[in-house]
């Protein structure tokens, strides 16, 4: 029994008429949630990163050679305000990890790139961070875990799905 049983079997005393079926789901995927975050955080911690800096890094690496993209492409895959990523931007450029240069397409705006400590020092860490997020799923099985990446997704999209519909 985990913490999650204890709070549905609660409920199932006190409102048995309630279906809590969901809240058992929501309920895990939520402390899974802290849980990974915990675990990577660590990992992002030995780096001197948080997770806002090393999204910002790791957006950048994926995007592949030349690891540079503008402000607002890099707004478009992290998803935060833009005062956000602008603080984001100035502390990695603080820290000589990112640097602003002239876009070479456009001479009016800037994009934004790894340095090469930047280039190295998020290489080094994805090493890490997969090494920490495997081990956090190192007791289900390959089987298991692509079970658990389907129906994840389905989850997901189910709750997008009907968020998009409350919100119409």
């Amino acid at each position: 029994m985990d913490h999650v049983d204890l709070i549905t079997r609660q409920w199932a005393a006190e409102r048995p008429d309630l279906d809590t079926r969901a809240m058992a789901v929501i309920g895990r995927v939520a402390r899974l949630s802290m849980a990974y975050t915990q675990g990577m955080q660590r990992t992002f911690a030995r780096y001197g990163l948080n997770p806002a800096k090393f999204d910002v890094l790791a957006t950048l690496l994926r995007s592949g050679p030349p690891y540079a993209l503008s402000p607002g492409a890099l707004l478009d895959t992290t998803m935060v305000a833009s005062g956000t990523m602008t603080n984001r931007i100035d502390r990695l450029e603080q820290d000589g990890l990112v640097e602003r240069r002239k876009n070479p397409e456009d001479s009016r705006s800037v994009i934004i790139a790894l340095t090469p400590r930047g280039l190295t020092l998020i290489n080094e860490m994805m090493a890490a961070h997969v090494a920490t997020q495997m081990q956090l799923l190192e007791g289900l099985t390959a089987e298991e875990q692509a079970a658990l990446t389907s129906l994840l997704a389905k989850a997901l999209h189910s709750a997008e799905t009907a968020n998009a519909r409350a919100e119409a």
